[in-house]
């Protein structure tokens, strides 16, 4: 039996993003598509008080926030880079180019082509997320794509500087000190300065995620993603402590975030409320971990491993911390996730900012239908055919021409007709 010891907020209560914010995102969309430079300016000067001369950083002022930082700073950023760069590589690797002859004279195939351009938005309002460049243009750099553009906004009154090396030292081709809506604006339908791209990946708030969320067409996306979450898979073999800073770790990103305790040890469902109230009178992000928690966070006591197995699919979650005596019994079962972290030597935090998977993940139940960044999401699988023989024309022309005329479709039917005219047995 699944019990809900605590429950988050209702369905209702987690209503998708406002009226107001789809009416706000719109009007700064159409006011740069409209009016480019001058509207991205005026959105920056409003929201971030911020107006420089040029919004691109050029070569001495990347090179200016490079020095600015203590080289334990630089060599942490390039160790997680390299994390991150490994593993995409080997993931790229596992991306192959076919082609096949399908029957005799008839060749189809794939290639697998890296896009373009891509547009890499770092977000740096609560938290400077320098993790975030990591992942997204390491990531796209490891798929080849040629152009990559990044931005993020001003840090307290400047480009944040260890955003800008994980930028830079990622392989961003071109770097802005832009926020927000406006940012994700500019880069994909581009301006007076900026070129346009192709696709557009990072997570962002509410504002951010209804942009790209407006813009999927234009161009494309990596995902719509929500407030972080974070679901725990604990039996008896848990501690408390450790269980309840796994939670923590995870609803100090916003007051939205949810934070799942799914156990099968009632012990462990009573003793974590105190070893999180613990944490909470001393973290210095425990005001907005306390809302998180009191607002989102839930306990849900199982029975029977295939309990936790299926809650856990049901809930659907960003990440999965899984701390059992058999957590390879999840890896085996479960379907619907973002990420899996397995067992109590590993955690979000690793995912989140160093050990080399990618931490661009799926909410909101999207772990159902999708995975999250990686390498294959820069790459598009492009597919060709090619027609060796008059024969082997001939014999598809006449399957086709049957296929198009059960469809109606008479100038289809004609494409085929005309083939195997050409190419068919003269009578």
């Amino acid at each position: 039996m699944i019990r809900y010891l605590k429950s988050g907020q209702t369905a209702a209560a987690k209503a998708e993003t406002s009226t107001q914010v789809r009416l706000t995102v719109e009007g700064i969309l159409e006011d740069i598509q409209k009016n480019g430079e001058k509207a991205l300016r005026a959105y920056s000067e409003k929201f971030d008080k911020w107006s420089p001369a040029s919004f691109r950083l050029s070569e001495s002022e990347i090179e200016g926030c490079l020095k600015a930082l203590p080289k334990q700073v630089l060599h942490d950023i390039e160790f997680a880079q390299t994390q991150i760069r490994n593993f995409a590589l080997v993931q790229k690797a596992a991306l192959k180019d076919v082609e096949v002859e399908t029957i005799p004279g008839v060749v189809l195939g794939h290639k697998n082509i890296p896009v373009n351009s891509v547009g890499c938005y770092v977000p740096g309002g609560r938290y400077p997320m320098v993790a975030s460049a990591h992942m997204s243009v390491v990531t796209a750099k490891a798929a080849g794509v040629k152009r990559i553009i990044a931005a993020a906004p001003p840090f307290e009154g400047a480009p944040h500087p260890a955003i800008v090396a994980a930028m830079h030292l990622g392989g961003a081709t071109e770097i802005f000190a832009i926020g927000g809506v406006q940012a994700v604006a500019a880069m994909a339908l581009g301006t007076e300065s900026i070129a346009p791209v192709d696709m557009l990946v990072g997570p962002g708030n509410a504002y951010v995620a209804e942009a790209k969320r407006q813009l999927f067409g234009r161009v494309g996306i990596d995902l719509l993603a929500g407030p972080t979450e974070t679901l725990i898979i604990a039996d008896d073999s848990c501690d408390a402590e450790m269980a309840a800073v796994d939670l923590i770790g995870q609803a100090e990103h916003g007051p939205g975030s949810p934070a799942v305790l799914l156990t099968s040890s009632k012990e462990l469902a009573e003793m974590v409320p105190g070893e999180i109230e613990k944490l909470l009178g001393w973290l210095p992000t425990g005001a907005i971990a306390r809302e998180a928690w009191e607002n989102n966070g839930e306990i849900i006591l199982c029975d029977t491993v295939d309990e936790l197995v299926a809650e856990a699919d049901r809930i659907a979650s960003e990440h999965v911390q899984v701390m059992t005596r058999d957590p390879e019994y999840f890896l085996k079962n479960m379907t619907n996730y973002g990420a899996l972290f397995l067992g109590p030597r590993t955690n979000v935090a690793y995912g989140d900012k160093v050990i080399g998977t990618n931490h661009t993940l799926p909410t909101m139940k999207a772990g159902r239908y999708t995975g999250g960044l990686w390498v294959g999401k820069f790459i598009k699988t492009c597919t060709y055919q090619r027609v060796l023989t008059e024969e082997a024309s001939a014999l598809i022309g006449e399957y086709c021409s049957r296929l198009c005329a059960i469809e109606n479709f008479a100038a289809h039917k004609e494409q085929a007709d005309l083939r195997v005219r050409r190419y068919g047995k003269k009578k």
